[in-house]
């Protein structure tokens, strides 16, 4: 049955919305709740981690954005996920923006260069049309200082700001956030099992771990857990089945990637909690 809840979530790449929210979105979706997600580049100068797909690059035949369109839908068919779009598509493609100082960054045509505001006013007739309650976007350091995922996180806050003026208010605006004590937890069992997660020795030397007292809120639904999983494998030029994150999926069992946190920036927090004060619905006190 389909419900009045609408949900939208803003990333910069595919890949991104299965690691940050791949259980939310199921969890949601399987609830009835119209869950968009808007992706605002395809990725095209990601690394490539199947070798049989090296010359997908963009240092080779750069059609990486391509395959990724591609992953996308294999990760929401997996997710139950139908409204999944491109930032401004079909008429205007932004592209992947690399990370900062590298040449690519510099070329007109990214996504870190774009207009804000043209930019946000193509999220905004996302918003006037999905009219979604709830929003989840990137921090202002973007987790992880990629220039594409603030922009993105830029782009959500500043679209939500112009859609309240015309037609519609977001209630409740979240931002991605991962506890430095799950990341250690995961990084320490790790250790205990000879592999390492990142490279890191302890959770500040990952700039997306944040201080626990951030967290204001949590979705609990370990019963997706094979659908986020299953999605993640879909990211297959991204996600290494032999990388960190299934070594730790393997190692602290599956009900690590079970909760998916995040620090609520717009709206009252409501009830009911878990034992940590943390709320367990995103969209507890909407009002319909």
């Amino acid at each position: 049955m389909k419900s009045a809840k609408r949900l939208l979530l803003v990333h910069a790449h595919p890949d991104d919305e299965t690691i940050n929210n791949g259980v939310t979105m199921a969890k949601y979706a399987a609830d009835g709740i119209n869950v968009t997600l808007v992706t605002c580049t395809r990725g095209e100068e990601g690394e490539v981690l199947v070798d049989s797909l090296l010359n997908l690059a963009s240092s080779k035949d750069d059609k990486l954005g391509e395959h990724r369109e591609v992953e996308l839908k294999n990760a929401m068919d997996e997710l139950g996920i139908k409204d999944f779009r491109f930032l401004g598509a079909p008429n205007k493609k932004w592209r992947d923006s690399d990370m900062m100082g590298t040449p690519q960054n510099d070329r007109k045509d990214v996504f870190w260069q774009a207009d804000l505001d043209e930019v946000a006013n193509e999220l905004v007739k996302i918003i006037l049309e999905t009219k979604p309650q709830v929003l989840i976007t990137y921090d202002e350091f973007g987790g992880y200082g990629h220039p594409d995922h603030i922009k993105a996180h830029q782009i959500a806050m500043r679209a939500a700001e112009i859609a309240s003026q015309q037609d519609w208010q977001v209630s409740k605006i979240y931002w991605n956030t991962t506890p430095r004590s799950v990341i250690q937890m995961g990084i320490d069992k790790m250790k205990e099992v000879g592999s390492e997660f990142f490279g890191a020795e302890n959770a500040d030397d990952l700039p997306f771990a944040k201080p626990d007292e951030l967290v204001t809120s949590v979705v609990k639904a370990p019963e997706y857990v094979p659908h986020k999983l299953a999605a993640m494998k879909a990211h297959a030029t991204q996600i290494s089945v032999d990388g960190p994150f299934f070594a730790l999926s393997n190692n602290l069992g599956l009900s690590v990637w079970g909760d998916e946190y995040y620090t609520l920036v717009k709206g009252e927090l409501a009830g009911p909690f878990d034992e940590n004060g943390r709320e367990l619905d995103l969209f507890a006190g909407v009002k319909l």
